[in-house]
C-alpha cells in the first residue's frame, strides 16, 4: 500500500506544504522566505524526468495556490514549467557528481522565482521590484540549493517505481 506512488506523492507534497506554511514562514532570510514547493517541482524533474517534474510542479504549485495572494494556478503554471524544463535539462545526465544536483536546484529555483515574478507582473499581480527580486533569487537559490538533498531523497523515495535509473540521488 505504501509502494504505491499515488500515495506517496500525496504525501510528500503535503508534508512540504505543512512545512513551507509553519516552519519556513517564520524563517526568513533577508525578508525572504525558501520555496519549498518551488523545490519539489525541481526535485521531480531530477528524478523523475520531465514529465514526473511537470507534474509534481503543477500538483505542487496549486496547493500551495490557494495559500497565496496571487492569481489560483500562477504557481502551477510556474512551477509545471520549471519542473519539465529541469527534466528535460536532467535528459542527458545519467552519473553526475554529487553536487550537480545542488547547482541545477540553484538555478533552476532562481528561474523559477524569475518566472514567476515576470507571470505575476503580466497578469498584474505583483509589479517587479528588480532590487527585491535579485535578493530574492539569491536567497530562494541557495536556500533550496541546501535543502536539494532532502528533497532528492523525498521525491525519489515517493516516485520509487518510477524514478529514471542511473540519476544520482543525494
Amino acid at each position: 500500500m505504501t509502494s504505491d506512488p499515488r500515495l506517496r506523492v500525496p504525501l510528500v507534497i503535503v508534508t512540504a506544504l505543512v512545512i513551507h506554511l509553519s516552519v519556513l514562514s517564520r524563517l526568513r532570510v533577508a525578508g525572504v522566505m525558501p520555496d519549498l514547493m518551488l523545490l519539489l517541482a525541481v526535485a521531480g524533474g531530477i528524478t523523475g524526468g520531465s514529465v514526473q517534474g511537470a507534474v509534481i510542479g503543477f500538483v505542487s504549485g496549486m496547493t500551495v495556490d490557494f495559500f497565496l495572494e496571487t492569481p489560483l494556478g500562477l504557481s502551477g503554471l510556474v512551477f509545471s514549467v520549471t519542473g519539465y524544463c529541469v527534466g528535460v535539462a536532467q535528459t542527458g545526465i545519467l552519473r553526475s557528481a554529487w553536487w550537480i544536483p545542488m547547482l541545477t536546484a540553484f538555478v533552476a529555483s532562481a528561474a523559477g522565482q524569475l518566472l514567476f515574478a515576470v507571470a505575476g507582473a503580466v497578469v498584474g499581480a505583483t509589479p517587479i521590484d528588480t532590487g527585491h527580486l535579485l535578493v530574492v533569487l539569491l536567497v530562494v537559490g541557495v536556500t533550496n540549493a541546501l535543502l536539494a538533498p532532502l528533497a532528492l531523497r523525498l521525491v525519489g523515495w515517493s516516485l520509487a517505481r518510477q524514478a529514471r535509473p542511473g540519476v544520482y540521488v543525494a
